[in-house]
């Protein structure tokens, strides 16, 4: 009887440690994810009221701070989304998987902001866009999925 007691009282400690590790790299996300979202959209903001529109060093300059910019607004966003719709028996996704989640988002959006300086943007290639970045995203989950089990 008190062996199970004591292995119930590691289980319940190790259950809380794990909890607060999540909380902690939750908290650092945002964090970072508030860091990004300062400085991305700050950046562009300078960038546009300081700048004159040029092919050259601008144009890069803004595509880095729109990713970042559109990192730090989905991460937030993200986990919201995962804490909300991951059932009660699954553990939600780690703070990596929604950061990498947010930059894919990012990616999506600096090309196709790219796309559209020539003018070859259109309905059916973003939605091809977001569909190669979706199943890269579930082959993915699929594959660490498969390696916490």
């Amino acid at each position: 009887m008190r062996l199970n007691q004591s292995s119930q009282d590691n289980r319940d400690r190790l259950t809380a440690t794990s909890t607060r590790r999540s909380e902690g790299e939750q908290r650092g996300v945002l964090l970072a994810s508030l860091l990004m979202f300062l400085i991305g959209w700050g950046g562009l903001l300078y960038l546009v009221i300081s700048t004159r529109p040029r092919i050259g060093g601008e144009i890069w300059l803004f595509f880095m701070l729109l990713q970042i910019a559109v990192t730090g607004t989905a991460i937030p966003i993200l986990r919201l989304f995962s804490q909300r719709l991951t059932p009660v028996n699954e553990p939600a996704p780690l703070g990596g998987v929604i950061v990498r989640r947010g930059v894919w988002i990012g990616i999506i959006v600096v090309t196709s902001a790219w796309l559209m300086i020539p003018r070859y943007m259109s309905l059916p290639i973003m939605l091809i866009l977001i569909l190669l970045f979706v199943v890269i995203e579930v082959f993915m989950r699929n594959r660490e999925l498969a390696n916490e089990r």
